[in-house]
């Protein structure tokens, strides 16, 4: 059913955690992890003869700035429009794509049209500005709108969809996408998407498009998790006494430290939570507490949360998951006594004895 496809991302973080000038500044504070420039002369053939991205925003630049800069796609043959024209500039002077006037002359002989607005801008007229394109023969659709189906994109004339979730941490290179594709893809097609977006850091390929929308709910809407965690542990190491930036440095390694620790070993995670706790410790004091607090809980009712909203928001069912039941329709059907199954009538002039029975599906059981 899955299929994984990136470069190794333990090696890669390793890099960035072992690079004293990526997140420690002279004077031991901390700085931005940079994102490597790539010189022209370092650019690799474009995958594609002209991509375009319908929105700006910061989903949109997590999937452009990786590709331009680990040369996938040139900047020459990246084109960007934005309702918003400060926004679209701001991408212009920071990346040196093209931009557009318009959704048509964006879409307008592009290979690959990355579709990165918000989803309540998916109205009927913005398919129609699609449908004004001249929108070139197999052009392919690249979604990365949260829970939007691909069979809504054939409404903007495109055949060939794309739908993906990548997330934040794309920018940087080191972001985890879920996609899957409509069947008339291409294997040299399926290809070039895979390129594209493993340059935003892992891709795991999907048959079942219904994965992607629980993938919204751990990879896609993740970094929120991770980073609220984050700020908390930040915020109570500050309550202690550490200055900030001190209280920052320590949870940002504890964090990829473990990240890094848990992908080497292969260990289950409860083995690697067991093995730092001890009888009677520190550690084992702050996991009551967590326990106590439903801490378990708390996040996967989270995730299940995020997941339904995903599933909402492409309007199909959301009742699922834990306590949650699904009624299925009642079914009626006419019954008769075995020996009157035919319905004709019987001696003394009645009729068979025959009787309405409203059933519902057996498999009627939480979900």
């Amino acid at each position: 059913m899955f299929r994984v496809v990136a470069s190794n991302v333990v090696a890669s973080a390793r890099a960035i955690s072992r690079s004293p000038s990526s997140v420690r500044s002279a004077g031991g504070g901390l700085t931005r992890l940079p994102v490597q420039a790539y010189s022209s002369a370092a650019l690799l053939s474009d995958v594609f003869d002209k991509i375009a991205c319908i929105g700006t925003g910061k989903m949109a630049q997590a999937v452009i700035e990786p590709m331009i800069k680990k040369g996938v796609q040139s900047a020459e043959n990246f084109s960007v429009f934005d309702v918003s024209p400060k926004t679209m500039e701001q991408v212009h002077q920071k990346l040196g794509v093209k931009t557009a006037d318009s959704i048509p002359e964006l879409v307008s002989g592009a290979d690959l049209v990355i579709c990165a607005v918000k989803p309540q801008n998916l109205t009927p007229a913005f398919f129609q500005e699609l449908r004004k394109s001249d929108i070139r023969q197999n052009a392919i659709l690249l979604s990365v709108i949260a829970g939007k189906s691909s069979s809504v994109f054939t409404q903007g004339g495109f055949e060939k969809v794309v739908r993906s979730m990548p997330n934040t941490p794309a920018t940087i290179g080191e972001g985890m996408t879920v996609w899957s594709c409509t069947p008339n893809l291409t294997v040299d097609e399926r290809k070039k998407i895979r390129q594209v977006l493993s340059s935003c850091g892992k891709s795991m390929y999907v048959d079942d498009e219904s994965f992607i929308d629980m993938a919204t709910s751990i990879s896609g809407s993740g970094p929120a998790y991770i980073f609220m965690l984050m700020e908390s542990m930040i915020d109570a190491g500050v309550h202690m006494g550490f200055p900030r930036d001190k209280a920052t440095t320590l949870v940002y390694h504890t964090m990829l430290g473990s990240t890094l620790y848990a992908m080497e070993t292969g260990e289950h995670p409860a083995i690697l939570r067991n093995s730092v706790t001890s009888p009677s410790g520190t550690t084992a004091s702050a996991l009551y507490e967590l326990e106590n607090g439903r801490f378990r809980t708390v996040i996967k009712d989270a995730m299940w949360a995020c997941y339904r909203r995903s599933l909402e928001m492409g309007n199909h069912d959301s009742n699922v998951g834990p306590g949650r039941y699904t009624t299925p329709e009642p079914r009626i059907t006419l019954a008769t006594d075995s020996d009157e199954e035919s319905g004709d009538e019987v001696p003394g002039g009645g009729t068979s004895n025959a009787r309405i029975i409203i059933s519902t599906d057996s498999s009627n059981q939480r979900k």
